[in-house]
């Protein structure tokens, strides 16, 4: 989405910076303007004040275990003199946070631009945490608002949702991706709030898929991190092996890559489906292999505005995911141009359904493929441009 909104923004006469702050190098991802610059201000003179990882020796050596042992004590001492110098973890997190404002706020200040996108809230705690700006910040929310700020997905202490909270003052607007998002906004909130959606690529319906053709084999494709305890990809792989024997000339295809390659490639091999489930990698052209598939699976536990499953939607794919997951139940209508379900029993009964009926398939399908004209590009900047409009002197 950075990437995309920055094309565009140019496109439409504006100038456009993309800035980081990490100890990374490399290019874009995807495909930028040429007159879009990225400035990496990362800088090794910025102190970052770490912790010593501890660690326990797991194996029989005595050598090595008392080896490990005095290391570990050693570096517990170290630790506890650095909490005591910074006041705690708390603290420690504190001191790096502002390190690392304080070279925000000196580059801010250089290139004095007219407005700041963020594109996450943490990034919005890092570059105002103890700095004043006057510059307008809007902020691209691309998840639902409270998972930025709240514990809801994972453990945050206290003192970081306090601080993440609070930087919700620092927005003059924010973008939000569904209606239904307001509500979790902190009250510390009181910029201005602008609903719009991420946008979809639009193929001509030639392009869409036609699921009355026949073929030789199937795919049910899944585009995703491979990161099981946000995609889940257990559950499709659970899905699909009660079903596999009855439909021989189907597969499942998954693209991404992720921490969980291993466990998951150990998941098919357990269901003896080697043959049937492929783990392809990454892919820069997803609208491509979305084309040759037949169903879209996307069990997530819980997304923002996910953008596989809208480029599914897209080229005609009847979808299916979790009826708890936000972002997923709100673009897959239950029975209309998907199914919805509850449990991997419904997962599983819902493959059966469409893969034992192209035409359903085919209906499903064409009514996303039909929904998604709403989010065309032109449509989602129009929003943009009047979001920053209200909120800066950009004319």
């Amino acid at each position: 989405m950075c990437c995309i909104l920055a094309n565009e923004f140019v496109a439409r006469g504006h100038h456009a910076i993309i800035a980081t702050n990490e100890n990374t190098s490399g290019e874009a991802m995807f495909p930028l303007q040429e007159s879009i610059h990225i400035h990496n201000i990362y800088d090794e003179s910025i102190v970052q004040k770490k912790a010593r990882e501890l660690y326990n020796y797991t194996g029989k050596n005595p050598l090595k275990w008392l080896k490990f042992k005095l290391k570990k004590k050693i570096d517990k001492a170290t630790n506890r003199k650095l909490y005591k110098e910074v006041g705690g973890k708390d603290g420690l997190v504190r001191f790096n946070l502002r390190q690392r404002a304080m070279a925000w706020k000196k580059y801010i200040d250089q290139i004095n631009p007219d407005v700041i996108i963020t594109m996450s809230i943490d990034s919005v705690l890092e570059i105002t945490y103890g700095n004043t700006f006057t510059i307008p910040i809007v902020d691209s929310c691309n998840g639902r608002p409270d998972h930025d700020f709240t514990d809801v997905l994972w453990y945050r202490s206290p003192d970081d949702m306090d601080r993440l909270e609070k930087c919700f003052e620092s927005l003059a607007g924010i973008q939000i991706l569904f209606e239904s998002y307001k509500v979790f906004l902190p009250k510390s909130f009181n910029g201005i709030c602008s609903v719009i959606p991420n946008p979809a690529p639009q193929l001509p319906q030639d392009k869409s898929v036609n699921h009355l053709l026949k073929k030789e084999r199937y795919q049910i494709v899944s585009i995703a991190s491979l990161v099981l305890s946000h995609k889940q990809q257990d559950l499709s792989i659970e899905a699909f092996s009660t079903v596999a024997l009855k439909y021989p000339q189907w597969d499942m295809v998954f693209w991404g890559v992720g921490r969980d390659l291993e466990k998951i490639q150990n998941m098919i091999l357990e269901k003896n489906l080697q043959d049937r489930i492929f783990l392809k990698g990454f892919t820069e052209n997803a609208i491509e292999e979305l084309q040759q598939g037949d169903i879209f699976i996307f069990p997530s536990r819980h997304e923002g505005f996910p953008l596989a499953l809208v480029e599914a939607m897209g080229v005609g794919l009847p979808c299916v995911g979790l009826r708890s997951c936000c972002g997923v139940n709100e673009l897959i209508i239950d029975h209309y141009n998907g199914f919805l379900a509850d449990n991997v029993t419904d997962i599983s009964s819902f493959l059966d359904l469409l893969m034992g009926d192209s035409q359903l398939r085919q209906t499903l399908g064409q009514n996303g493929y039909k929904d998604i004209k709403q989010y065309n590009l032109t449509r989602i900047m129009d929003k943009w441009e009047r979001l920053l409009h209200s909120t800066t002197h950009i004319s």
